[in-house]
């Protein structure tokens, strides 16, 4: 029997971690998480490090690293200990790993998704924001380092699935769109004037998905959906035209594929990430994931309907940055992240959410991307103009 592939699983203690650790302890034979990462999650990580034995143990905050080092020695595990950003950005890089799960929330995943790519692994992308911000420069490091990238996002899986090899180019695959499914989120049917005092905790009660905060109120304001339509655009080679989005709230249908000759595929399954991840953890073979079988008989009808674009703004937002190009859909991340961390934190009303992402988009029109750190001062002046147009709010 071969050796099991290394995965280094960075973020180790978020949703997707835990939904890829639990498919790795599934298959010990196929499988072994080799390095652990998160950012803050002291003792989550120790925890973790103690059930899965990996080579090394990252914490992003270099404060901890001590805390880390001696919750580990006290639990009996013998694994090499590193802390800090660069520290993350190293271990997807040496060879203590071949998989890479870049699950690291928001731009903050960026360089080590890079350099996963970079360095001729197979990455399972789940930070979308890494490939929202720097498509074209996420491409052009697979192509240096030879590597292959797997979508783990639910919905890029689906059409992962339904293309044959699934990377394709569009034009000889005979494609003639590419259908995401977005769930509606909590707030699904409701009319704008109905979501004037929505607070954080009704925004993150998601109907059929267990995430992180942030990306609940992503979903809720259908965001989520639009930095999916921007993911898609660069992972399939497809034009802003022919993305569609359908709300499906039994959130069985993951994606459809449209051909020109008619037909449409589409993948099914129980609204659980373990799906997609054991997939691209084992492509181009199946393993088992843990997730139940899907009963269609019991669930009975699927609905499908057109996004309410005037209500969920962001949505409209996220093709407009799309369309025009550039590093736009990198200002629309970061305009988001700062204008939802101020959500969270009470400083905003949920509908000034889309107004702070407008403005800022407006203010700062788009450029050429061309290499990471001119990318990097785009994305901190795109912070600073949403922080500036928050103070001016208050």
């Amino acid at each position: 029997m071969s050796k099991p592939r290394q995965i280094a699983v960075l973020g180790a203690t978020g949703s997707i971690g835990g939904s890829t650790l639990d498919v790795v302890a599934r298959h010990p034979e196929r499988f072994r998480a080799s390095v652990l990462t998160a950012h803050r999650q002291v003792e989550a990580l120790a925890a973790l490090c103690e059930q899965h034995r990996p080579d090394l143990a990252v914490i992003g905050d270099p404060a901890l690293e001590g805390e880390l080092s001696r919750r580990l020695a006290a639990a009996g595990v013998r694994c090499e200990v590193a802390a800090g950003h660069d520290a993350i950005t190293a271990a997807v890089s040496g060879g203590q790993c071949d998989t890479v799960v870049a699950a690291i929330v928001g731009a903050a995943g960026l360089d080590s998704t890079l350099a996963a790519a970079r360095s001729g692994k197979r990455l399972l992308l789940a930070n979308k924001e890494s490939i929202v911000m720097a498509g074209p420069l996420l491409l052009a490091a697979l192509r240096e380092g030879g590597g292959e990238l797997i979508p783990v996002d639910s919905e890029h899986n689906a059409i992962f699935q339904c293309l044959p090899g699934g990377r394709p180019e569009l034009a000889r695959s005979g494609v003639r769109r590419l259908v995401l499914t977005a769930s509606g989120g909590p707030f699904r049917g409701r009319r704008r004037a109905e979501l004037a005092g929505i607070t954080p905790d009704e925004a993150c009660r998601h109907p059929k998905w267990s995430m992180g905060r942030k990306i609940s109120v992503d979903s809720a304001t259908l965001m989520n959906k639009g930095l999916e339509v921007i993911e898609a655009h660069h992972l399939f080679q497809a034009a802003p035209d022919a993305i569609e989005v359908l709300v499906h709230p039994q959130s069985l249908v993951h994606s459809l594929v449209e051909y020109v000759d008619g037909s449409v595929l589409a993948q099914l399954g129980n609204p659980d990430m373990r799906t997609a991840i054991a997939h691209a953890l084992a492509w181009p073979e199946r393993v088992e994931s843990g997730v139940p079988p899907l009963d269609l008989a019991a669930h009975g009808t699927l609905q499908f309907e057109t996004p309410d674009l005037a209500t969920f703004r962001c949505l409209a937002l996220a093709f407009q940055a799309l369309r025009a190009g550039g590093d736009a859909p990198a200002i629309l991340n970061a305009a988001n992240e700062v204008a939802v961390a101020a959500f969270l934190a009470g400083g905003l009303p949920f509908l000034s959410i889309a107004d702070v992402v407008e403005s800022v988009l407006m203010e700062l029109p788009p450029q050429a991307v061309v290499d990471v750190r001119s990318l990097t001062e785009r994305d901190r002046a795109a912070r600073e103009a949403a922080r500036r147009i928050l103070r001016n709010a208050c």
